[in-house]
């Protein structure tokens, strides 16, 4: 549904051209420093501005309106506010009946029956990633000693790339691209075996992120080429420390002490100027379709940080689960 996480729960909420998005955040520890200042990074590096990003302009001030008292979280639930003020609701009107292909409207609908919000996308909106901004802020703050780093290394299949995305927005099209994300500084330890494998934690987040099509750790795809003497990482330490990484730290589902790497393939955004076909779902009858308003040519653009947050995420609710087993076992 809308919540993820065991310990670490966040729920989302909002539409793209509604009142405003949020987040709820469950299950903080209380007495992290915390203020909408610790926010203001992460979201400057999500909204746009660079070229092939939407001119959609939004504030994205953030409204703390509880869990949070004298700069400290309280332990009680921390709820984030983002409001909607730059709206163009009439550009998405035809996309009832007109379903943009590749995007959610078609699915929206059959699942909805009708009654989804259909401006600005709605809940499937992008924009709705700003609300895992604002959570993996608190939650990067959740791990101590975490380090996040996240960059794009290709766009439209090339790490050269600005010729490339100069054409396809001169065209109206649009173009995919491949971020990665690099955890440093989590213990060994971290994740459980099979369902909730730090991979498969990262994962599902990762997931929920509008235009995510892949997801590999380490060497990712490229090990079912490789033997195992290559592929294997020795141990040259007692830390666990490896003389590779082609596990992207992680082993058997939890974390070994070295980086935890992975990389994620984001989608060409779906909404663009050139023809494409489509059902009219009022008549019946196929026809051409032209999307015009205000889109990213590039998704990929602005998702490092949302990935970050993810990751983020993820490894607080892992450590915080981690933790609450040991103070279990330590209490009996």
């Amino acid at each position: 549904m809308n919540s993820f996480g065991t310990v670490f729960r966040i729920s989302i909420f909002g539409e793209s051209h509604g009142n405003g998005i949020g987040i709820v955040i469950d299950g903080t520890p209380p007495g992290i420093p915390f203020a909408a200042g610790d926010m203001e990074a992460d979201l400057a590096r999500r909204m746009p501005g660079g070229h092939g990003t939407t001119a959609r302009r939004e504030p994205d001030v953030p409204e703390i309106l509880s869990g949070v008292y004298r700069g400290f979280t309280t332990g009680a639930p921390v709820a984030i506010l983002f409001r909607n003020s730059d709206t163009r609701s009439a550009d998405y009107d035809r996309f009832r009946d007109t379903p943009r292909p590749g995007h959610a409207d078609f699915t929206a609908t059959a699942k909805y029956g009708g009654f989804n919000d259909p401006r600005g996308s709605g809940h499937f909106s992008g924009r709705i990633t700003l609300a895992l901004v604002a959570a993996g802020a608190l939650a990067k703050k959740t791990v101590p000693g975490m380090d996040i780093r996240s960059q794009v290394l290709e766009i439209g299949g090339l790490r050269d790339y600005d010729a490339k995305l100069k054409e396809a927005i001169e065209r109206g099209d649009s173009l995919g691209g491949l971020i990665e994300v690099r955890i440093n500084s989590l213990p060994a330890g971290l994740g459980e075996p099979f369902f909730n494998s730090l991979e498969s934690v990262i994962s599902h987040l990762v997931f929920s992120v509008p235009a995510v099509r892949g997801i590999e750790f380490g060497t990712g795809f490229a090990a079912a080429a490789m033997q195992g003497s290559e592929h294997n990482d020795a141990i040259v330490s007692a830390d666990g420390t490896t003389a590779t990484n082609n596990s992207g730290g992680i082993n058997g589902g939890i974390t070994n002490g070295n980086t935890v790497l992975f990389r994620v393939a984001v989608k060409p955004t779906p909404s663009i100027r050139v023809a494409q076909q489509t059902i009219n779902l009022s008549t019946g009858q196929t026809e051409k379709l032209e999307v015009t308003g205000r889109h990213d040519a590039c998704i990929a653009l602005r998702a490092p940080v949302v990935f970050e947050a993810c990751a983020a995420i993820a490894a607080a609710d892992m450590y915080l689960v981690n933790r609450a087993i040991y103070q279990q076992e330590a209490g009996q």
